[in-house]
């Protein structure tokens, strides 16, 4: 499954991973170029699937009015299949420019053995960042968004519900501040464990405490929406961080909801904040979030399953199944 040259232009062939049905996918070839100036050539080291958005591309639930703003960097194909997708991909150069050769990257682009990318679109790892918690890149910039959009501050008690990555990695973000108090509910107890590494707290949703400052919902559930909105206290921020996809969600917002004078906000990584756009981009996100990977070794702990890249076409539409126990499974490459 390695890289294939044909002739004398370079052409080259690699195997991508492709969702050509629903929860079916398959191995295809890909041809590759390196023709133009600045490109580098990476062979794939590790690349990690979000249970979450790769779950609904893979059962076909991108409502048709996003199609277009749910391409992911370097996409083949159109929703809803068959379509190339994913964005946590970490290879070494190993054609390009000589200083770079031997460097490590993450880069936003689809599970692929090999991957020809300008050369700013292959972000160099942290010296301390193993290339394996680097698959956590991508999420490590959603759950930095969100927090950003919830405001959250020094001494704030924060309620998360959803023990997911996103969720844990918010978790793990805001935890990092000065007197914060941070609660993570889910409805399987068997995170609690997940907690504990993180240093934060576990509740169940029934017992989840109220009165918080900021409520961030990442559980993809109109359950969990509903529950933030319950456990938020007067004039605190709901955070909505799940994307809902094609379905409905039904709100109480009678009750408490206007005289507790809640606000609800979303939360997407697709953009920068409005109040920090001015100052940071894409690339600056990006480099934070390996920072951070960097110092947080305790954060192997969401990296849950290894698949072989070949055996990914059995293994992921069970692991990608509403209620699976994967976090964020990793495909390794030979």
């Amino acid at each position: 499954m390695g890289l294939k040259y044909d002739g004398g232009d370079r052409a080259m062939t690699a195997q991508a991973l492709w969702t050509v049905a629903q929860n079916t996918f398959a191995l295809r070839p890909v041809a590759l170029s390196d023709g133009e100036p600045g490109n580098v050539t990476l062979k794939a080291l590790y690349s990690g699937v979000s249970r979450g958005t790769e779950g609904l591309v893979a059962r076909g639930g991108v409502p048709e009015s996003e199609w277009h703003r749910m391409r992911c960097p370097f996409q083949e194909g159109d929703f809803p299949f068959p379509v190339k997708y994913g964005y946590a991909f970490v290879g070494e150069i190993i054609d390009g420019p000589s200083e770079r050769l031997g460097q490590r990257c993450f880069a936003l682009h689809p599970h692929q053995s090999h991957a020809v990318l300008p050369g700013a679109a292959a972000v160099p790892l942290p010296n301390a960042l193993p290339a394996r918690r680097a698959v956590l890149a991508a999420n490590m910039e959603t759950a930095a968004n969100i927090v950003w959009d919830s405001g959250a501050g020094p001494g704030d008690r924060v309620l998360i519900v959803g023990a997911g990555v996103v969720g844990l990695l918010t978790a793990h973000i805001i935890a990092g501040m000065p007197g914060a108090d941070v609660t993570i509910v889910d409805v399987n107890p068997a995170r609690k464990s997940l907690a504990d590494t993180l240093g934060v707290q576990f509740s169940l949703p029934d017992a989840a405490p109220r009165d918080m400052d900021i409520t961030i919902n990442t559980s993809a559930s109109a359950a969990g929406l509903r529950l933030a909105l319950e456990a938020a206290g007067r004039s605190a921020r709901v955070v909505e961080a799940s994307w809902h996809g094609s379905n409905d969600v039904a709100l109480p917002l009678g009750g408490a909801f206007h005289s507790k004078r809640l606000s609800i906000v979303s939360s997407q990584v697709g953009d920068i904040p409005a109040d920090r756009k001015a100052r940071w981009d894409y690339t600056r996100r990006l480099s934070m979030a390996l920072r951070l990977l960097a110092q947080a070794p305790q954060l192997e702990a969401l990296l849950t399953h290894e698949i072989p890249f070949a055996d990914a076409p059995a293994r992921l539409p069970i692991l990608l199944a509403p209620g699976a126990e994967a976090l964020c499974p990793v495909l390794t490459y030979p």
